[in-house]
């Protein structure tokens, strides 16, 4: 796709983004229930809530942020702990939700993160909940975390080695996050993934040795294409380490076979991995996911939404429209309304990536303004 000879500069969030209200999105998008679940006009429902808690990091990755960071929501815009409970009441109650990601920024750098979580729990003794970090600081938390009630969590980590993982996030942090995976294992906060992006030229060739250690612990590895949400619009498909690629790399020290069980509506492509040259003879290592959302979208089975800490919908990672259900939460509105205003986003969902809804390769998809440390993931 085409790209600028100069990076544009990051973007405050909040800021140049077009915000719907809750009646803006009707008249443009006909026909939206009136009650039921979160669908869109494409067959889909949405059943996966994230919320991002903050905006805020305490990392600096090369393919997230710039290394000054960002301008920072001040903490009046970011939703309270009892709004938040109010939105996931509702979300479960009359939207159809079935689970809920706590994500950020960092999510452990917000300091009410465990009573955010135990409300949930109190209020949804059986609703599974889920935590995506960075792993800084959960060594301290994971067991305040677990007797919360967060069920699992998932942490972002690149590679193990030290020198690249300085490179990658700008900070020296690798062992604590490595303590923190550790604890939250120890903790019982499993099927615990480890999330990783792979970058030409810094830890491409590195997937192998994540792997290996990730085997070892019995943690689940996911790699993930790098997607267009970098703050410094840096991306370029063509520097995007594709699945195939991952695959290609991971194949010349695994023999990797396609995993047994239906994917559904999970973004991950499992795939068996043995012992180089014994598929046939060995049992399986374990596995490992690759979700290429990239060069082999999964739109179509698409069963998530999610709200900022500011408390806008988003009803696609690459909306390049937000849907404000925070105005409405401080201005009165009764529950029904609220999940009127919520239904009405997710009804403009678009079909796929791109003003053509034909993905990222095309010269017509636009990258939206946020980040993915400002959306959530």
């Amino acid at each position: 796709m085409p790209q600028s000879s100069a990076p544009n500069p990051p973007v405050p969030l909040g800021s140049s983004i077009p915000v719907v209200t809750g009646g803006a999105s009707a008249a443009a998008h006909p026909g939206v229930p009136s009650s039921g679940p979160l669908a869109d006009r494409w067959g889909r429902t949405a059943t996966d809530l994230r919320i991002s808690l903050i905006d805020k990091c305490n990392l600096r990755c090369i393919y997230c942020m710039p290394a000054e960071g960002l301008a920072w929501l001040p903490a009046r815009q970011l939703l309270t702990r009892d709004e938040i409970l109010r939105l996931v009441d509702i979300g479960v109650r009359d939207l159809g939700i079935e689970e809920v990601r706590f994500t950020g920024g960092e999510p452990l750098v917000r300091a009410d993160l465990v009573d955010i979580i135990a409300g949930v729990r109190t209020h949804h003794p059986r609703l599974p909940i889920a935590l995506t970090t960075n792993g800084i600081g959960l060594e301290n938390k994971a067991e305040s975390l677990a007797a919360a009630g967060l069920n699992r969590v998932n942490v972002s980590l690149d590679t193990v080695c030290p020198q690249t993982f300085a490179e990658l996030t700008r900070r020296d942090k690798l062992a604590s996050v490595l303590a923190g995976v550790k604890a939250a294992a120890a903790a019982g906060l499993t099927p615990l993934k480890i999330n990783a992006v792979l970058m030409p030229g810094i830890n491409d060739e590195q997937g192998h040795e994540l792997l290996a250690w990730a085997l070892e612990g019995g943690y689940q590895l996911r790699f993930i294409e790098q997607m267009p949400l970098d703050a410094d619009h840096n991306w370029t498909r063509e520097g995007t380490i594709t699945a195939e690629q991952i695959r290609q790399r991971l194949a010349a020290h695994y023999d990797l076979l396609p995993h047994g069980h239906p994917r559904g509506a999970s973004p991950a492509a499992l795939w068996d991995v043995y012992p180089l040259g014994k598929a046939s003879t060995a049992e399986p290592l374990g596995q490992v996911g690759i979700i290429a959302s990239v060069t082999e979208p999964f739109c179509s089975a698409c069963t998530r939404t999610r709200i900022t800490a500011d408390g806008r919908v988003r009803s696609c990672l690459f909306s390049l429209t937000e849907t404000d259900l925070m105005g409405a939460l401080r201005g009165g509105a009764s529950d029904a309304e609220l999940a009127r205003i919520w239904r009405r986003a997710m009804w403009a969902k678009p079909k796929a990536h791109g003003k053509n809804k034909t993905g990222f390769d095309t010269p017509d998809f636009t990258q939206p303004e946020r980040s993915m440390s400002a959306i959530g993931g």
